[in-house]
């Protein structure tokens, strides 16, 4: 018989939690159906993580594992295990804990309504004071800069049908960050409020940094606004300048400025400077991630597979 779920999980300095994962999956989704698979996707963790996938694949064929060549990151983790995914619907969760796998059957029922796409919700977010300020920090740059509206509570929790799935997979874009890409993708979808837990076992791995970097990675990736902000920049730069030239011109007859031009003239050198700087580094980020589209390298390199 088809497989009706898949849960896909990218797994990190997880070599504690694994089992306890896999245990806690396998009690919920059984409760909606035997055929489903756990597909863990271990990104080059530097602890024993791909070692405890092993060990839980080997209980259970049920349970899936594919070991990168090297650390690509958290959403390209995903894309691994989406494309490898054979489930009716696909469950995309982290592999903290902090997303609840009782939760999943909640899900499903909702997507039974007719959902393409059910968002787990987290409304009262269990996570440390500086990860919630980084975090909203990150979705209201974010959100700025693409013109699109980030809800802070949803992350990649959530069930998502076939079709979803596959509309992401077909997406070519070298940049993946899965919540936008659902979002991009369309579909019926529903927002369902879950609980959600502190963080099973260690620290996680995001910090200001590296939200920051992932933040212009994606914005570059999904909007032109960065480009669209240098043309109003410029408008500014040039009308500021206009008023600047009539000061001038009163400041002469005046004789508020004794040393003629010397104000001007290292004002402007520095600001229209600093600004040129601005717009080049803006549109070197666009060459540079065009670039790396062109070479059209693959997302993800897959080293190892248990149960295929």
């Amino acid at each position: 018989m088809n497989t009706k779920i898949s849960i896909v999980s990218p797994v990190y300095k997880a070599e504690k939690i694994v089992a306890e994962l896999v245990k806690q999956i396998i009690e919920n989704v059984s409760k909606i159906t035997e055929y489903f698979e756990i597909i863990l996707v271990d990104d080059a963790s530097p602890d024993n993580s791909w070692l405890a996938i092993a060990a839980e694949c080997k209980k259970d064929k049920r349970i899936k594992g594919i070991n990168l060549s090297k650390n690509f990151g958290q959403h390209y983790a995903i894309t691994a295990g989406l494309s490898v995914a054979k489930g009716e619907w696909v469950v995309v969760m982290d592999c903290d804990l902090q997303d609840r796998p009782d939760e999943i059957p909640n899900l499903y029922a909702k997507a039974q309504e007719g959902y393409d796409s059910v968002f787990a919700q987290r409304i009262l977010r269990q996570d440390t004071f500086f990860k919630r300020l980084f975090s909203k920090m990150f979705y209201t740059f974010f959100s700025y800069l693409t013109d699109t509206k980030q809800d802070p509570t949803v992350a990649n929790f959530g069930i998502y049908s076939r079709k979803v799935v596959d509309a992401i997979i077909s997406m070519k874009d070298y940049i993946r960050y899965f919540p936008t890409m659902v979002q991009w993708v369309g579909f019926k979808k529903f927002y369902l409020p879950v609980q959600h837990d502190s963080r099973y076992e260690g620290k996680t791995s995001y910090n200001f940094k590296s939200l920051m970097r992932l933040a212009i990675n994606n914005i570059v990736a999904f909007s032109d606004k960065p480009l669209r902000l240098t043309i109003k920049i410029g408008f500014i730069i040039s009308l500021i300048s206009f008023l600047l030239a009539i000061y001038n011109i009163f400041a002469y007859f005046t004789r508020i400025i004794s040393v003629k031009g010397f104000t001007t003239t290292v004002f402007s050198i520095w600001f229209v400077g600093g600004l040129l700087l601005l717009v080049l580094g803006v549109v070197g980020l666009y060459v540079g991630k065009t670039f790396e589209n062109v070479k059209q390298r693959p997302t993800f390199i897959i080293d190892e597979q248990i149960n295929e």
